[in-house]
Order: C-alpha cells, then sequence, then structure tokens
C-alpha cells in the first residue's frame, strides 16, 4: 500500500492568506473588485477568484480605470502607484504584506539620509519582481539591484554600500552576498547591511528539503510564474532526485512503479492547499 502525506508547512504564507481574504472579503458586497496582476501566482487559485467575481488588470489597464476599487497583492507596490490611485479616484485596498510593508519603510528612511551622497543602497532580489519594483520605487528609481552574487561586479567597492534584500530571496544566497561583498570593499570603505528576508519564507527551505528526503516519490505542486516555486522545486529535487513539478492533478496521468512505496505531495507559497489534497486525491484513485 501507498503512503500519501502532504507537508504541513507548504502552502500559503501568511501575505497570500490576508490578501485573498481580503478579496473575499470585498467580493462578499457584490461590487467590482479589480486586482493589479495576479493576486498569487497559481492559475487555478485565479480561476477560482475570478468565478468569484476578481478582475485581473495590468499597470496599463490601472492608468486608464477611473472610480473603481483596486486590491493591491501582498507584493506591495511604488509610490507611483498610490499617486495614480489618487488621481483617477480609486478606492485601494492595500493588501501589502506586513514583511513587506516594513521593509519598503526602512529603504525610504534609508534613501532619505543617504540622498545626494555617493552611497550605493542595494537590493538583493530578482530584477522585474514585483516586490524588487515596489521597493526600487521607494528610492525613486535610485537603487541598484543584484539578482544573483554574480551581479556584484556592477557595484563600486571603493563607495559606500548598503544591502537589503527582496523577503523571499534564500537566506544562503544572501549570506553568500554579504561574504563577496565584504570581501571585495577597499579598507575604510563601509559596509552595512540587513537580513530582511522573511522568516516565515527562509525557513520553509529546511523543512521541505527534510520532508522531501523522507519520501520515494514527491510531487512538487505550484504555478509556472511563481519564483517561490521555482527556487523550493530546485532545492527539492537537490534533495530528493525523483521529485516531480506539476501544476494540477490532471498532469499525473499513471500509476506509480511498483518500487514506489511513499508519496510526498509539497507546494510554494502560493500554492493553496485545496490544490494538493487534489493531487494527493488523485495518487490515491490511481494506486488504489
Amino acid at each position: 500500500m501507498v503512503k500519501i502525506e502532504i507537508d504541513s508547512n507548504s502552502g500559503f504564507c501568511f501575505g497570500v492568506v490576508n490578501a485573498i481574504e481580503s478579496a473575499e472579503r470585498e467580493l462578499d458586497k457584490g461590487g467590482a473588485l479589480y486586482s493589479l496582476g495576479d493576486l498569487v501566482h497559481n492559475n487555478l487559485e485565479m480561476e477560482r477568484l475570478r468565478k468569484m467575481g476578481l478582475r485581473t488588470i495590468e499597470r496599463k489597464d490601472f492608468s486608464n480605470l477611473y472610480n473603481n476599487t483596486v486590491l493591491l497583492r501582498a507584493h506591495g507596490e511604488p509610490p507611483s502607484t498610490y499617486e495614480m490611485a489618487e488621481r483617477n479616484g480609486i478606492t485601494v485596498i492595500d493588501a501589502t504584506c506586513p514583511v513587506v510593508l516594513k521593509l519598503q519603510r526602512r529603504i525610504k528612511e534609508c534613501y532619505d539620509e543617504i540622498k545626494g551622497s555617493d552611497t550605493q543602497l542595494v537590493i538583493y532580489g530578482k530584477r522585474g519582481h514585483a516586490e524588487v519594483n515596489g521597493l526600487v520605487g521607494q528610492t525613486e528609481g535610485a537603487s541598484i539591484v543584484i539578482d544573483n552574487p554574480e551581479d556584484i561586479d556592477m557595484l563600486d567597492f571603493s563607495r559606500a554600500i548598503i544591502l537589503f534584500s527582496q523577503t523571499t530571496k534564500p537566506l544562503d544566497g544572501f549570506r553568500q552576498v554579504v561574504e563577496m561583498i565584504k570581501s571585495r570593499m577597499k579598507e575604510g570603505v563601509s559596509f552595512s547591511w540587513f537580513d530582511t528576508i522573511c522568516r516565515q519564507v527562509a525557513n520553509r527551505l529546511p523543512k521541505i528539503k527534510e520532508f522531501v528526503a523522507n519520501h520515494d516519490r514527491v510531487y512538487f505542486v505550484a504555478g509556472v510564474k511563481s519564483s517561490n516555486g521555482r527556487m523550493l522545486f530546485d532545492e527539492c529535487k537537490k534533495s530528493n532526485p525523483d521529485t516531480i513539478f506539476i501544476s494540477d492533478a490532471s498532469e499525473i496521468n499513471a500509476p506509480l512503479p511498483p518500487e514506489i512505496h511513499s508519496v510526498g505531495v509539497c507546494g510554494a507559497t502560493s500554492t493553496p492547499k485545496w490544490l494538493m489534497e487534489q493531487v494527493a486525491e488523485k495518487i490515491r484513485t490511481m494506486n488504489p
């Protein structure tokens, strides 16, 4: 008999839960509600919300929207978004994750202090990611984004550096970047760094690696657009090579081979529990 286990630590993080609950509360009122970008990087969860009445718009649509209600997702937004909302008579429901909001304020305060100096404000994050765009917006576009350790070549090590991190970046990667910058700073030049990675997300990595190592096969469930999902999947694959990335239960189309006795189901911070439960049920159905 095949043992099937769903990872209790997988699923929506607090920020995503808060954003979805905010959307559901507003949709229950019966009025129109727009979301600036996908509320969560999971197509099936977004389809569920669309059936409730949520309409997703892109930035170009937002600039042409007037006198409506728009929900800002957990990733956060730059100041320009709020300014445009005010000009267009838009009611904002701000579902920015509290961890992201705190980081935005810290970066804004730091930028206001160093503005006009030669200090470089650096953000370790995925270039173009919604959260990073919101963080860069706090600095009037003046911060430098480094996506990986190799990107530090764009920094000037003869000038002071202050480093922050996107909340969902891997902790090991941040520490590597810190050590590499420290080793290249010119003598006497200031380098300050702040570990601003969300621990709810960071702590998932060691836990999920332990989870996948305890199973013969693992199905990792996430949307293809989830950067957190891709990062976690890559790490899971290192701990258990028989880890398979799927977006929904329909991608499982064959019974398990006889040597598989234990199956794990896990996912990203953007993966709903109900979806992982559907995957587990599909495995049970195909392997009675």
